[in-house]
């Protein structure tokens, strides 16, 4: 403590004062956007105001963190209160996937979508038993760091280094892609372009300050995204039920869901074999249901850029307290994400299914235009182009069923409010909200990879000698390179926001939590275990994702790739457990530390990547 400035610690002791202002001065611009609405204010002058202004924020926060100190870009000092690391951890989990994805699936999934939520939340139980207090007591910069002193040497870091790149470069993909879909609606510019309009503020957020900046940026951005979740069908709730608390009203909307889909085939406007929303293992049979429910939860607790979080705390009593704010923060939107797909579902059956193509709401042609709405097969660009694709598919009535109409999942948060006829600046403040909620975790899994190659492979493995400035020069020129590369391969749209993710959580279940539970639970795991257990477990994971996606193999007992980690955790611990049996057992010095690691109290065993030396 004695290192740090009293400008950084009045900066930590006046937290609350700060967020307290910009919430406030957030809300007021909300207000003062509504009222500019009022007044006549194009729509599109409005979209570019709420996007600009809020890249313009973060990027401030960015600018004004920015560090020379390796703690404070690694870890943003160890001082980061549990309350607000719990908030910013809570940005950094929400994701796209999470804000756009989410409501998305369940719209279109109904029970079969809860496997998400409830794989999501219940993976916090673990990394709060077994994971994170051990890890930040442990004091590593990176999850690399722990495998390399854990299991001695750099191939063990290499491994960890691997497996953190593949999931993380996974996920920030989709993560670009979400803010490139929020970004070509609502600048009104091609989704190529819009990617690396929402990667130049990932970069301003990140580049400067590494975790410091990151950290107090994604703690404005979950005031963002919260907000801007919560408002829009809270505002339904009240307008439909009276009651503006949709978590309570959720399921008399079921009901209604229910109804209006047995009218709509009575009415021959929905299939005769519709799915009912509410029916369960209608997609998912029950073998892929609670095999994606695991590999969510344990790849939650394998994520490098969530457990990065942990280490910043200022000791392994607040990293666990940490965990339990980051749950009640994420809980606030998961346990909407299902009213919220709910009330989209009843909107549109209600205000858009039986609608003559003529008399389609604006929406639709502006989502069909980005390819975002089909209608018979075609995109809902204009009514001549619905008409026509109609006609060619022997359905041309003139009034839209609801087996005509196809919305992407991704944009059923985004467009809700102009599905309900909402004031366009609630539209604007969601776009807001969806962009800080992607550009979040961006930032932290950008900063994930980038310290992993800067501080696992340049200065561990290549310059032990490099200076301080140069460490940190390193580190953000990565950042760049990985950050561009991201966008690239968002901008050719590799596949939905939720299975990219989806797919990062295999593979760091599969690479990470074997090594991870292992190494803090059980001394004798040796290092040519653990070697031979993260090989085993990740390499076939990722072959059979790789192979089923792109390869043309059939899927292996019918489990979807998804939950590819079902067949790779299993093969991890068992040769991670069989190898290390059959191999000498680690070091005392080794188990003496294992032990040391599980005890609740004393200080950090690492200290700048280092393992302390034992006192006399």
């Amino acid at each position: 403590m004695a290192t740090q400035s009293s400008g950084g610690m009045d900066f930590v002791n006046n937290l609350g004062k700060i967020y307290g202002i910009y919430t406030g001065g957030f809300a007021a611009f909300v207000i003062l956007l509504a009222i500019l609405e009022q007044v006549g204010v194009p729509n599109q002058v409005i979209g570019y105001l709420f996007v600009f202004f809020t890249l313009l924020v973060y990027a401030g926060i960015g600018v004004l963190s920015r560090t020379m100190q390796v703690s404070e870009y690694y870890v943003a000092g160890r001082r980061v209160p549990a309350f607000y690391n719990g908030m910013a951890t809570a940005a950094d989990w929400m994701s796209g996937a999470s804000f756009v994805g989410m409501a998305g699936t369940l719209y279109m999934l109904g029970y079969d979508g809860l496997a998400f939520v409830l794989g999501w939340t219940g993976g916090y139980v673990l990394v709060a038993v077994l994971v994170a207090p051990y890890l930040r007591k442990f004091g590593a910069y990176t999850v690399p760091d722990f495998l390399a002193a854990r299991f001695g040497g750099h191939f063990a870091r290499f491994l960890g280094i691997l497996v953190l790149f593949a999931c993380s470069f996974t996920y920030v993909t989709a993560q670009i892609y979400a803010t490139g879909i929020i970004a070509s609606r609502f600048l009104g510019m091609p989704f190529e372009i819009a990617v690396f309009v929402g990667l130049l503020g990932i970069l301003l957020c990140s580049m400067l300050g590494g975790m410091r900046a990151v950290t107090w940026t994604q703690v404005a951005q979950y005031i963002v995204l919260i907000i801007a979740y919560l408002v829009p069908v809270v505002i339904l709730s009240a307008q439909r039920y009276g009651v503006p608390l949709p978590q309570l009203m959720y399921g008399q909307a079921l009901q209604e869901i229910t109804q209006l889909e047995r009218e709509l085939q009575s009415q021959g406007l929905a299939p005769a074999d519709l799915k009912p929303y509410l029916q369960p293992f209608t997609t998912y049979n029950p073998l892929n249901y609670f095999g994606l429910i695991l590999c969510l939860m344990v790849g939650t607790a394998s994520l490098p850029h969530i457990l990065m979080r942990y280490f910043t705390t200022p000791s392994v009593r607040d990293a666990r307290k940490s965990v339990g704010w980051s749950l009640l923060f994420i809980f606030l939107l998961y346990f909407t994400a299902p009213a919220y797909a709910a009330f989209a579902k009843l909107e549109v059956y209600q205000n858009v299914i039986g609608t003559a193509i003529a008399d389609l709401p604006g929406w639709v042609f502006q989502y069909g235009q980005l390819g975002l709405v089909k209608i018979c097969g075609a995109d809902a660009a204009t009514v001549d182009a619905i008409r026509a694709a109609c006609t060619a598919k022997g359905t041309g009535d003139g009034v839209l069923a609801l087996g005509e109409l196809s919305i992407n999942t991704d944009v059923i948060v985004i467009s809700t409010p102009e599905i309900a006829g909402l004031p366009y600046v609630i539209a604007g403040l969601v776009a807001a909200g969806g962009l800080a909620a992607a550009l979040s975790t961006a930032d932290g899994l950008l900063l994930a990879i980038a310290n992993a190659l800067s501080h696992d492979i340049y200065y561990k493995m290549v310059d032990p000698h490099a200076s301080t400035q140069r460490r940190l020069i390193v580190a953000r020129v990565l950042l760049v390179l990985v950050a561009v590369a991201a966008a690239w391969l968002a901008s050719t749209k590799p596949a939905d926001i939720l299975s990219m993710v989806a797919w990062a959580f295999s593979l760091a279940a599969a690479g990470n939590f074997p090594a991870l539970v292992l190494g803090v639970w059980w001394k004798r795991c040796t290092t040519a275990g653990a070697i031979a257990g993260i090989i085993a477990g990740f390499g076939i994971t990722l072959y059979y994702l790789v192979m089923t996606r792109y390869g043309g193999m059939a899927e292996w007992f019918g489990i979807r790739n998804i939950s590819a980690a079902l067949f790779g955790l299993p093969v991890g611990f068992i040769v991670m457990i069989v190898v290390s049996h059959f191999t000498p057992a680690p070091s005392r010095e080794v188990q003496e530390l294992v032990d040391e690691l599980r005890k609740p109290r004393g200080g950090t065993l690492m200290e700048g990547g280092d393992l302390k030396p034992k006192a006399a």
